[in-house]
């Protein structure tokens, strides 16, 4: 049975997709970029405050199924500049404090809404 996970603390889909789907315990989220909900603009003034947003929302969608940072197995990391790759990792860091997930990052030529970074996670209660 799969329950679709929605909340208006993070970005709203841009897409026919769902924030996230909870399949027997497991949560995919979909990527999420640094749509600010409260304001539904995009927080670009730095790739820092880019990747917080971005993790603002999965923290929101994860919260929203129950879970947290500590359930999180696998995320996927896509960005379009490598050389901002220590930069993410050093925000990114403060949301795993401990036993980090699995993860690649992977550059690509460009993301929706012409954002810096997007990431995708995968948890389990």
């Amino acid at each position: 049975m799969k329950e679709i996970i929605t909340t208006k603390k993070a970005s709203k889909a841009i897409g026919p997709y769902s924030q996230a789907v909870l399949v027997n315990g497991t949560l995919y989220s979909s990527g999420q970029i640094a749509i600010d909900p409260q304001t539904n603009l995009l927080v670009l003034d730095d790739i820092e405050s880019e990747t917080h947003q971005v993790m603002k929302n999965l923290k929101a969608i994860l919260e929203a199924a129950n879970m947290d940072f500590s359930n999180v197995v696998k995320c996927t990391i896509f960005l379009k500049d490598m050389n901002q790759y220590s930069s993410i990792n050093e925000v990114y860091q403060k949301y795993f404090k401990q036993n980090p997930p699995a993860r690649e990052a992977v550059q690509v030529s460009e993301l929706p809404k012409s954002v810096n970074i997007e990431i995708s996670a995968i948890a389990i209660k």
